[in-house]
């Protein structure tokens, strides 16, 4: 009898040894799997972070760039408007290529708006109401040059 008890024992030893091997190999197993996982979604992480700053660099550079066209267009409309020295009617053509740069501007303002954080947003739309003022402005003055050209029989010099 002792030899079945000694025999069970040593079963029942090797039964749970095996059982603490594999429970400790699986154990292992799940860290080494958790521990890449971290570090794949930690690689994901850094590549999302990627792509977001440039998609945000492309959103400001396409609003920089679509702001600047407007505005040099504007300011160039400006300046041959004081430059003139027998006035025209208004160009309206010119004024509606001009606004059509100032609303392309304006949509690349509203994607740094999405992309951007609150500070820069801000900023966008501030460049934007500025922008908006100064076509307004120019528009208001090629108004006035046209309605005094017309009432003076055309012959109206603007002030430099």
């Amino acid at each position: 009898m002792t030899t079945i008890f000694v025999s069970v024992v040593g079963v029942l030893g090797t039964v749970l040894g095996a059982a603490l091997t594999a429970f400790v190999a699986a154990r292992t197993e799940q860290r080494r799997e958790r521990s890449q996982d971290r570090a794949q979604l930690n690689e994901l992480w850094v590549e999302h972070q990627r792509w977001r700053r440039e998609r945000r660099q492309a959103a400001y550079l396409a609003f920089l760039e679509a702001l600047g066209t407007a505005d040099r267009e504007n300011q160039g409309f400006f300046r041959e408007l004081q430059a003139r020295y027998s006035q025209v009617p208004l160009d309206e053509t010119r004024i509606a290529a001009i606004q059509t740069k100032f609303k392309d501007a304006e949509s690349a303002g509203l994607v740094v708006t999405l992309e951007g954080p609150e500070a820069v947003a801000e900023a966008a739309q501030n460049l934007v109401d500025q922008l908006s003022s100064l076509v307004q402005g120019v528009r208001e003055y090629a108004e006035t040059a046209a309605a005094d050209s017309l009432g003076n029989g055309g012959n109206t010099v603007l002030p430099c």
